[in-house]
């Protein structure tokens, strides 16, 4: 089995989360602008997927970026747009509560963590992607790894539930066109 290393990390990679980073909030505002075409009882109907609808699958995105935003900021490297007050998360959360049923709280949420991370990549020195992040998963296991394979994952993760989203929104009769990355550039 060959194992992937990787040495010093260029100014071209942190570059890249940084483009993902604007991908992200690109396709956030689309999915939620085309969410608000339907009812809210629409987006909170039981469709089959693995979160149910298209209201927790989003809650779920914003629950997961929250606790991946707080095990990067809980490094040794300090990040000034990581604050406290947007990553806290209640007491026993985790990656199914329910934190925001009302869609406007989870709308205005979606967008300050978009900024938020956006701002967190444009001060992001590049030797952090080759640090070692250390912290506990939800399950209570301890985990170390490179953290360019966290950042990778982060918005990976993102990209895999806004697509069933989108599968979901096709289902309710809503399109929201194209969702390519490469047209964003």
């Amino acid at each position: 089995m060959k194992v992937l290393t990787i040495g010093r990390m260029s100014d071209t990679s942190i570059d890249n989360y940084r483009f993902l980073a604007r991908y992200n909030r690109w396709m956030n505002q689309r999915l939620c602008q085309a969410s608000e075409s339907l009812s809210d009882a629409e987006r909170k109907q039981e469709r089959g997927a693995f979160f149910g609808s298209i209201h927790h699958t989003l809650t779920h995105l914003v629950l997961a970026d929250r606790m991946w935003l707080h095990r990067f900021a809980s490094q040794q490297t300090v990040f000034a747009a990581l604050s406290p007050a947007l990553l806290a998360l209640p007491e026993g959360s985790d990656y199914s509560s329910d934190l925001h049923p009302d869609w406007l709280d989870l709308r205005q949420t979606r967008d300050a963590l978009d900024e938020v991370i956006e701002q967190w990549l444009a001060g992001m020195a590049p030797d952090f992607l080759t640090s070692t992040l250390r912290y506990t998963n939800t399950k209570g296991v301890q985990r170390a790894h490179p953290a360019w394979q966290a950042m990778t994952h982060f918005f990976n993760h993102q990209t895999h539930h806004r697509g069933q989203v989108t599968t979901l929104l096709m289902q309710a009769g809503v399109d929201i066109g194209v969702t390519d990355l490469i047209a964003l550039v």
